[in-house]
C-alpha cells in the first residue's frame, strides 16, 4: 500500500497522546505522530471495497497473516469518531463565537442574567468534556489502525506473475548473444586473471562477500556510473548525493522493516547512533529528502538520478556466493522519479519511462539481454 507523505501534525492528536502514547511500534507512525511528516494516507476504500482480493494478494506476496476485516472495522471506527470530534469542534467554535457576541453586547450584570448566555455556558462545558472524552479514544484508535495498517504489503500490479521463477513472462528480447570460437570464463575468472578484481582471501580483511576494484575494474566502474550520469542529465534527471545512514522510519516509508528478523538492514549500534541503518538503496536517501516537502504539481513528475554505495546484509546462501553478485556492499546509479496522482495513472507512466531509458543504457553498452 503506497504512503503519500506531507508535512502536518494534529494538535489534538498530540495533546491527547502525550501523557499516554506507550511504547513505540513503528517508527514511521512515531515519526508522523512527532510533527516530521503527515501520517500515510492509505486507500482504504479500495482495499475494504474487495477483501477477499486484498488477502489473496498479501497471501502471494507472503505478507504473513492479517486480519483484514478487523483493520476495516477499526478504520471504520476511526472515521466515525473524528466526525464526531469534527461535528462537536464546529458546534464549539459556532458557540464561541455567540459568546463573543453576547459579552461584546451587554454588561457583565446583564450578561449573568442572560438565559442564552448561562445555556451556552453550559452546553459549552458539555462540548469540552465528550471532547476530552473522544481524543483518547480517537487516540488508540489511531494508533491501532496505524500500527497495522503500516505492515500490509503493497498492491499487486495486475500485469504481475505470480509465483516462483517459472511464472515469469519474458517480454522482449534485445540484441543477439554473442557467439565465440573459444572457452568462456566468468566475469570473476576475467577479473583475477587480469588483476582487476579481488574477492577470494578477504575473510580476515572485510569478511565475506565483499570485493575490491583494483586499476581497470575501478576505471570501469567510474566510467559506467558516468556514463549513466550524463546520459540521465541530458534526459533532464537532477542529480542527487544522498546519507548512507537514515531513520528507521525513512526506511518503514519505502517499506522497508530494518528490525525484521530477516531484515537486510545493516543497524547501527544503538547505543552510541539510536535509531540509524545503512541505506542499501540511495532510493531511501531520496525519499527521505521529499517526504517532508510539498512539490508544485506543475513541477511534477520529478526526474533525479543519484550514485550510492549500497549496503546490504545479505543471506540468502541458495543463490549466487561467488563474484560480484549478492554482495554486502557495491555501487549503484538509481533512478528515482516523484509524480502526482491526478489521472491516477502518473506513476505507470514513468515506470514505463524508466524502463525504456534501462533499454536504452544497456543497447548503447552493447549488451544482450531479456
Amino acid at each position: 500500500m503506497a504512503a503519500r507523505m506531507v508535512t502536518r501534525c494534529s494538535v489534538r492528536c498530540a495533546r491527547a497522546l502525550s501523557s499516554r502514547a506507550p511504547a513505540p511500534q513503528s517508527r514511521l507512525y512515531e515519526h508522523g505522530r512527532e510533527g516530521y511528516s503527515h501520517r500515510p494516507q492509505l486507500d482504504m476504500e479500495s482495499l475494504s471495497r474487495d477483501l477477499e482480493r486484498a488477502q489473496r494478494e498479501i497471501q502471494d506476496r507472503k505478507g504473513g497473516e492479517q486480519d483484514l476485516g478487523g483493520l476495516v472495522r477499526t478504520w471504520e471506527q476511526l472515521q466515525k469518531i473524528r466526525q464526531d470530534i469534527q461535528k462537536l469542534e464546529d458546534e464549539k467554535t459556532q458557540m464561541a463565537n455567540e459568546v463573543k457576541h453576547l459579552v461584546l453586547t451587554h454588561t457583565k450584570e446583564t450578561l449573568e442574567k442572560l438565559p442564552v448566555y448561562v445555556s451556552l455556558r453550559k452546553r459549552g462545558k458539555g462540548i469540552r468534556q465528550q471532547l476530552n472524552s473522544l481524543y483518547p479514544e480517537e487516540s488508540d484508535l489511531d494508533r491501532s489502525f496505524y500500527i497495522r495498517a503500516l505492515r500490509l504489503p503493497n498492491r499487486t500490479h495486475p500485469d504481475t506473475p505470480v509465483g516462483d521463477e517459472s511464472k515469469a513472462r519474458v517480454l522482449d528480447i534485445v540484441g543477439e548473444k554473442p557467439k565465440f570460437d573459444f572457452e568462456l570464463q566468468n566475469h570473476l575468472q576475467l577479473g583475477e586473471d587480469l588483476d582487476i578484481i579481488r574477492q577470494r582471501r578477504l575473510s580476515h580483511v572485510s569478511g565475506h562477500r565483499s570485493y575490491y576494484l583494483r586499476g581497470a575494474g575501478s576505471l570501469l566502474q567510474y566510467a559506467l556510473v558516468n556514463f549513466t550520469i550524463n546520459k540521465l542529465m541530458k534526459k533532464g534527471f537532477i542529480p542527487m548525493s544522498v546519507p548512507d545512514m537514515l531513520k528507521g522510519a525513512v526506511f518503514e516509508g519505502c517499506g522497508m522493516q530494518p528490525d525484521a528478523q530477516s531484515s537486510q538492514v545493516y543497524n547501527l549500534d544503538p547505543s552510541q547512533f539510536p535509531d540509524l541503518n545503512l541505506a542499501g538503496t540511495s532510493e531511501v536517501g531520496i525519499a527521505g529528502y521529499f517526504m517532508d516537502h510539498a512539490q508544485t504539481l506543475s513541477d511534477l513528475p520529478l526526474r533525479t538520478v543519484c550514485c550510492s554505495t549500497c549496503y546490504r546484509a545479505e543471506t540468502d546462501a541458495g543463490r549466487e556466493t561467488w563474484g560480484l553478485y549478492r554482495v554486502h556492499h557495491f555501487t549503484k546509479v538509481e533512478m528515482f522519479g516523484v509524480t502526482a496522482n491526478e489521472s491516477g495513472t502518473e506513476s505507470q507512466e514513468l515506470h514505463n519511462e524508466f524502463l525504456q531509458l534501462q533499454k536504452e543504457i544497456f543497447s548503447d553498452l552493447g549488451l544482450h539481454f531479456k
